[in-house]
């Protein structure tokens, strides 16, 4: 979208300020990649200001050429209150019944099944989890082209693993889950990491991109790949009730500190003032 703006405005004899918010990182490979290396390039040099929702991504936009490249992290949409694990009006019972975690520990992951979202890393993590006496159930909430090869793998080597399918009820699956997991290769400003925090559920993530400045120290924090190190953590935050409860308060606080929906739409209608308002003559 960014690149047919690009292409939209070069005719123009008057210049229109052009403001482009990244997001995430394109996730590709190969030829994909570098096509899309070479569209973001184009587009960042013609930009008036970048608005990256993350330091990583404001960095990658200076360096990729950006004259202006801005921190604008993006607020997580719909009302919201702090909800508690065992709060009855969030019919937590039933939906662990209805995913099969009675009487055993329920981590949850969210995001689409694509190679990006490091769910191999999290199978390979699953296997160890067999030992444990309940054995946890993984439930990741998701569709995408690996599905197959997941159950497949899932089916093959007996992992106390569920596919789930997309989900319009993430809120809930969260206020019944013991942990929540974000196993990604690359992650922004993770909605999973956000909704986490805010749900008060303990979060295991990978230690990449925007995560560390998103959660700070409200959450373990796993090299990505180290399917040992995931499967480490989640074990010790199983047995230690304490430190759950310390990540869930730490969580309450972080959330906190993030911006609004009102001052994201600030910061933005701000940037748009200071483009649009005419300038004084020298």
């Amino acid at each position: 979208a960014s690149f047919r703006t690009v292409l939209a405005l070069g005719g123009r004899r008057v210049r229109t300020p052009l403001v482009v918010t990244w997001h995430d990182r394109a996730h590709a490979d190969g030829a994909r990649a570098h096509m899309l290396r070479v569209l973001e390039r184009r587009v960042v040099k013609a930009a008036t200001v970048v608005l990256g929702t993350t330091s990583p991504l404001v960095d990658r936009a200076r360096l990729t050429g950006a004259r202006d490249a801005r921190l604008a992290a993006v607020a997580l949409p719909g009302p919201r209150r702090p909800l508690e694990p065992d709060d009855p009006d969030r019919l937590r019972p039933k939906v662990r019944a209805e995913l099969g975690a009675i009487g055993r520990p329920l981590l949850i992951a969210v995001g689409s099944l694509e190679r990006h979202r490091g769910y191999d890393v999290l199978l390979d993590a699953a296997r160890a989890w067999r030992r444990l006496d309940p054995v946890p159930l993984v439930v990741i909430a998701g569709e995408g082209p690996l599905r197959g090869e997941l159950q497949g793998r899932i089916e093959e080597e007996g992992l106390p693993v569920r596919l789930i399918g997309r989900r319009d009820d993430v809120t809930d699956l969260l206020a019944a889950a013991d942990l929540a997991l974000l196993p990604s290769r690359w992650e922004a400003r993770s909605v999973l990491a956000q909704e986490a925090l805010h749900a008060r559920v303990p979060l295991v993530a990978t230690n990449v991109g925007g995560i560390p400045e998103l959660v700070g120290d409200a959450a373990e924090l796993v090299p990505y790949g180290d399917a040992k190190a995931l499967a480490e953590s989640v074990v010790r935050l199983l047995g230690d009730r304490a430190r759950r409860d310390t990540l869930t308060a730490k969580g309450a606080r972080q959330a906190a500190s993030w911006p609004t929906e009102d001052e994201t739409v600030a910061q933005v209608l701000s940037v748009y003032d200071e483009l649009t308002q005419p300038r004084p003559l020298p």
